[in-house]
């Protein structure tokens, strides 16, 4: 494979500060909110089940949010965007802390949503556009690993923020301090799109989807016009995207019910999930090599099928003598699976944009996946209601191997081999 000038020009260090940076405050300050929003709603006298709504703010905003951010980072740019979003983040958080009733409560979230789908857009298109192509998983992969490590570190910002407050919205005020900082940032530093340009990171923009691709005036095409055009990539991949969205927020559900359903103790619980939490973070910048040497799908199917199986582990489990030591190797699995198949979406939507202009195709290619993530909890809530939890998880089980086999027979017709590679 030739390495290009821009290619060599390129390195990890060069993205760090002017994205890695901005994105690592932006989810702490989501790390240390998000918890809290049940117990900020139930101190204004909200029942359980209103809190739970309130909660699901934040992904019914980044839901509504994913298409109109798309042309929004279109027409203003990605550092623009990411400046607005995290000015409007604050504004947002402000509200939710001085909310006297739930009611505004539940508006400041969703508008924090909304924000949050518009950040997420514009990072994302922006490595879209000025990584090379030879690092891009790597570089999205990492972007994710940087979230991952976001919620990980917010919550235990939080917790001392908290005790010295005395109150939960105490740990609003991190959101407020990580949205100012990250947005002195981007102010002050270079703007990324002068110092990386894509006429001089010409692989950048150069999109593997194989039907369809558009040329560099694709930018004047506008939203709908994209969407339309990319209606065929976006219903047979996208609906791949739904699945490994959906197998992974059913993950992050499904475990502490099954610790619940087995009397785990709450200690053992977020010990169990904690320690999952860190070998899945551990494996993100593995997930990159993995798509980079190899291709997407040495990512995107083991994932699946590891996600499956493990659902497929508690299912069968449930009841036997050993369950709590079963919980804990599905646990482990589901981390694995999970975390080789970091930076996967990001990675397949950067790989199937139009040239030019990503940011509207990858709005509409993130509400795919978003749609499958907020669907998830309604069907194992629905599920383990009307049958079991055990039911629940064997048919997601079956469901995230079904979903490996059609990303299998879909992906090489819309992902070009690259030189010198295998097929993705």
């Amino acid at each position: 494979m030739t390495t290009d000038k821009s290619t060599a020009e390129f390195s990890f260090r060069s993205v760090a500060v002017v994205v890695f940076l901005p994105t690592l405050l932006f989810s702490i300050g989501e790390g240390a909110l998000i918890p809290l929003i049940p117990v900020a709603a139930t101190n204004l006298g909200a029942s359980l089940a209103i809190a739970g709504v309130i909660s699901g703010m934040v992904m019914i905003g980044e839901l509504v949010g994913d298409i109109p951010s798309g042309w929004l980072v279109s027409k203003i740019g990605e550092r623009v965007a990411m400046i607005g979003a995290s000015a409007i983040s604050v504004l947002a958080v402000l509200g939710a802390v001085l909310a006297p009733n739930v009611w505004v409560l539940a508006a400041a979230i969703f508008v924090l949503g909304l924000s949050t789908a518009v950040f997420a857009l514009a990072r994302h298109a922006f490595m879209a556009s000025y990584v090379p192509i030879q690092y891009r998983a790597r570089a999205l992969s990492t972007l994710g690993g940087v979230f991952r490590a976001g919620l990980f570190i917010g919550p235990l910002i939080a917790a001392p923020v908290i005790h010295l407050t005395g109150g939960a919205q105490g740990a609003f005020w991190i959101m407020v301090v990580s949205c100012l900082a990250a947005v002195l940032i981007l102010i002050f530093l270079p703007d990324p799109e002068s110092v990386f340009s894509r006429a001089s990171h010409p692989q950048a923009a150069h999109s593997t989807h194989a039907a369809g691709t558009q040329s560099p005036g694709a930018r004047s095409n506008g939203l709908f016009h994209t969407i339309w055009n990319s209606r065929g990539v976006l219903v047979r991949m996208g609906s791949g995207a739904a699945l490994i969205s959906a197998m992974r927020a059913t993950r992050t559900i499904i475990l502490p019910l099954w610790a619940v359903s087995l009397g785990v103790s709450e200690v053992n619980t977020a010990l169990i999930i904690g320690i999952a939490g860190g070998v899945d973070f551990a494996l993100f910048y593995a997930s990159g090599q993995i798509m980079d040497r190899f291709g997407r799908m040495f990512s995107a199917i083991p994932s699946l099928i590891g996600l499956g199986l493990g659902m497929l582990l508690l299912a069968f489990t449930h009841d036997s003598p050993n369950a709590v030591g079963w919980f804990i190797a599905a646990a482990g699995l589901l981390a694995v699976a999970n975390g080789i198949g970091s930076g996967i979406l990001m990675t397949l939507g950067a790989d199937l944009a139009p040239v030019g202009s990503p940011a509207p195709f990858l709005g509409a290619w993130r509400f795919t996946g978003d749609l499958g993530a907020a669907g998830a909890p309604l069907l194992v809530g629905g599920l383990t209601a009307v049958l079991s939890v055990s039911f629940a998880a064997g048919l997601i089980g079956v469901v995230g191997i079904l979903g490996a086999i059609h990303l299998a027979r879909i992906m090489p017709r819309y992902l070009q081999p690259r030189p010198g590679r295998r097929l993705p």
